[in-house]
């Protein structure tokens, strides 16, 4: 009786742990509302709310190199309440900017990768140059006249137009805009001859002949635009540039949850309704995660791109 009183008594602490999730969950995101970005997470998190039978609530907290959103995930209890949309941008903002709170390799567990964001360069649709092979000629022969444009300093988009202009040897003029719609519409008009961008924005105004798309910055063409080549097909061997996202907590949050939250992850990317929408915006869901894995291909986007941020010479902030 004395043992099995003990047993008891030894068991009570793992019976008494709280069922998870017990409240709504925080999924904090670092930039506005409105984007494809920000759209596709809300998708997600509705169909993670019904998995989970709690509601997840998409919390904008923008700013400069998603810092605001890290930090604050961060510091969150680690009790599997507080998400956050990790990105590019978080993988590379330690390289940009100085004296930075928190490290995401130090501070947050990886959950997994949701989904991949393709680039693409672009030019008008009424641009002379046809191939991007005719831009970097163009470059070359007129050192300084080719403008490139990018969005912002340190993210995906201005790092890749940094890894272009390196990897084509061109002397291009790298002119950053604040927005997405300010960088394609300037594009569009030919203030900049050639853009570095998000596939998914740019699509709606390539097939509205507004823009013409003249790479791919991927492993392989994307089945909306089949006639389009990748960068490597037009010239410029090795050159992917690819944004994505997925989903990380507070470090020290129980495995038990950081394993549930996966499973659920990979379940709603895969239903067919949130995987045809991601094509049809220009965004490929991942399909194969796990926490380890989204670790490892972390620590490897960071590596890359500090050192494009150093061999570009960009200063930090």
């Amino acid at each position: 009786m004395l043992a099995a009183g003990l047993c008891g008594a030894l068991a009570t602490p793992a019976l008494a742990q709280p069922a998870w999730p017990s409240r709504p969950i925080r999924w904090i995101v670092g930039f506005a509302p409105g984007g494809v970005g920000d759209l596709t997470t809300r998708l997600v998190a509705a169909k993670l709310g019904m998995a989970l039978g709690q509601t997840v609530v998409v919390e904008n907290r923008p700013s400069a190199g998603g810092i605001v959103a890290a930090e604050t995930v961060a510091r969150a209890a680690p009790d599997g309440h507080t998400l956050l949309l990790l990105t590019t941008t978080d993988a590379t903002a330690s390289a940009i900017y100085q004296r930075l709170s928190y490290d995401i390799m130090r501070d947050l567990e990886f959950v997994g990768q949701m989904s991949f964001f393709d680039h693409a360069l672009v030019t008008s649709a009424n641009s002379p140059y046809r191939t991007l092979d005719d831009v970097i000629a163009a470059a070359r022969a007129r050192p300084g006249s080719i403008n490139l444009g990018s969005i912002a300093v340190g993210n995906a988009q201005h790092l890749g137009a940094e890894l272009f202009r390196s990897m084509t040897r061109t002397d291009l003029v790298i002119v950053p805009y604040r927005s997405t719609p300010d960088l394609l519409n300037a594009t569009a008009t030919g203030d900049v001859q050639l853009a570095s961008e998000i596939l998914a924005p740019v699509l709606p105004q390539a097939t509205g002949g507004r823009l013409r798309v003249l790479a791919v910055a991927a492993p392989q063409r994307f089945a909306g635009l089949p006639e389009v080549p990748t960068a490597e097909e037009a010239g410029v061997p090795g050159y992917v540039v690819r944004s994505w996202n997925g989903i990380a907590v507070p470090a020290r949050t129980p495995r038990p949850i950081v394993d549930r939250l996966n499973a659920e992850l990979l379940r709603t990317v895969a239903l067919p309704d949130i995987r045809e929408k991601m094509l049809e915006l220009g965004v490929q869901p991942v399909t194969t995660t796990t926490p380890e894995s989204f670790r490892a291909y972390v620590a490897q986007e960071h590596a890359r791109w500090s050192q494009v941020v150093t061999q570009a010479d960009i200063p930090r902030q």
